[in-house]
C-alpha cells in the first residue's frame, strides 16, 4: 500500500465523515476494466469500496465518459427497487478525475465453486432480484451520463444513437472486425423496427456476467446472491437486453431457473420473433463492444487472440440471426 494511496484514502473518508483515523488497510480489487477499485478497511472490519474513474487522458469509447454518473444512477434505482446493491456514500472529485465511495457488500464474485445444486436456487434468486430492478423506469431512452448525448424520446433512437456510437470507435480504434462497419451497420439496420415494441424505459444494468454477481455464504445459512455490483455501463432501455451479459457467449432460453425466478417475480420473458430479433441486436452490441474495446484497453497477444476466437464468431452469428429472423418476419 503506497503512502499516496493511504492518504487519499482517509481524506476520501474524512470528506464522507467515516472517521479516517480508523483506516487499516487499503487494497486493489481485481476483476474490473476500465475504473480503478479499491477496498478500504476500517480497523473495526468495516468495508468500503473506493472506485475512481480514469483519467481523462486515458482512451476509452465514447459510451464511457462519465461512467461514474450512470453508476450512481444504477445504485440510486436498485435502492429504490429493494435489489441487493452497494450503497453510494460520497461522490468526489480529485484533479478532474471522479470517484465513489461505496459500501460493500457480502460474498464473493460467482465461481466454479457453485455447486449444480446451489446454481438453481441462485439463478432463480438473481431472477426475481432482476425482475424487480426492471420494474424502476427512467425519464428516457440510452445512456443517464449524457455521454452520447441526451436521453431519446424512444428507445429506436437511442438504439441508432449507441450503435453508431460503437461503430465510430470502430472506425478511430481501426478495430479487426469479422464484418466491414458498413455491412455490420447494414445488417444490424434490419432489426430496428422490432425496437418499437420497447415503449417503457426500464432500467438495464447491461453487464452481469458472472464476475459483477457477489455470492453470499454466511455461515448459519444457505448461499444467496450478495450483491449486483459495477452498474455502470447501465442504461433505460429493453429490460431484455440484460438477458445477454446473464447468458455471455450463450443461450438465456436454457437458463430455466433463472428465467422461472424471472417470471415468479412479475417479469416478462417471452421469445416471439420480435423479442428474438432484439435480443440478437444486444448480443451483437454487446461483442461489439468486446471487439472495439481492446484497441483503447491495449489488450495482451493472448487476450487478443481469445476475442478474436471466441467473440467475433458470435458476432457473426447474431448478425446472421438478424437477417434470417428479419427476412420471415
Amino acid at each position: 500500500m503506497s503512502e499516496d494511496s493511504w492518504d487519499r484514502a482517509r481524506r476520501i473518508l474524512e470528506e464522507a465523515r467515516l472517521a479516517p483515523d480508523r483506516l487499516a488497510g487499503v487494497r486493489p480489487l481485481t476483476g474490473g476494466t476500465y475504473s480503478t477499485v479499491e477496498e478500504l478497511l476500517l480497523d473495526d472490519g468495516t468495508r468500503y469500496v473506493l472506485k475512481t474513474a480514469p483519467a481523462p487522458t486515458v482512451p476509452g469509447m465514447r459510451y464511457e465518459r462519465r461512467l461514474l454518473v450512470s453508476e450512481v444512477e444504477f445504485y440510486r434505482a436498485a435502492a429504490e427497487a429493494d435489489v441487493e446493491a452497494p450503497h453510494v456514500l460520497a461522490v468526489g472529485e480529485e484533479a478532474g478525475v471522479p470517484h465513489l465511495l461505496l459500501t460493500a457488500c457480502p460474498g464473493t464474485p460467482w465461481d466454479d465453486s457453485v455447486t449444480e445444486a446451489e446454481q438453481a436456487v441462485l439463478r432463480r434468486e438473481l431472477g426475481c432480484q432482476l425482475a424487480r430492478l426492471h420494474t424502476v423506469t427512467g425519464p428516457g431512452y440510452g445512456y443517464p451520463s449524457g455521454a452520447l448525448g441526451p436521453l431519446a424520446p424512444d428507445w429506436r433512437t437511442a438504439v441508432t444513437g449507441m450503435v453508431e456510437a460503437v461503430l465510430d470507435d470502430a472506425r478511430y480504434y481501426t478495430s479487426r472486425l469479422p464484418r466491414s462497419v458498413d455491412q455490420i451497420t447494414y445488417m444490424i439496420e434490419a432489426a430496428y423496427p422490432a425496437l418499437d415494441e420497447v415503449t417503457v424505459p426500464a432500467l438495464v444494468h447491461f453487464d452481469l456476467w458472472d464476475g459483477n454477481i457477489l455470492v453470499d455464504r454466511p455461515a448459519d445459512g444457505e448461499p444467496r446472491i450478495g450483491g449486483l455490483i459495477d452498474g455502470e455501463r447501465m442504461f433505460w432501455g429493453d429490460p431484455l437486453a440484460d438477458f445477454v451479459s446473464l447468458a455471455l457467449l450463450g443461450d438465456i432460453q436454457k437458463d430455466e431457473a433463472f428465467l422461472a425466478g424471472y417470471r415468479e417475480a412479475g417479469g416478462r420473458a417471452e421469445f416471439d420473433t420480435p423479442a428474438r430479433l432484439r435480443l440478437a441486436l444486444y448480443r451483437a452490441y454487446l461483442y461489439l463492444i468486446m471487439l472495439v474495446e481492446t484497441g483503447p484497453r491495449a489488450v495482451d497477444v493472448e487476450q487478443e487472440r481469445w476475442v478474436q476466437a471466441v467473440v467475433a464468431p458470435e458476432l457473426v452469428v447474431a448478425l446472421d440471426e438478424i437477417e434470417m429472423l428479419a427476412a420471415g418476419s
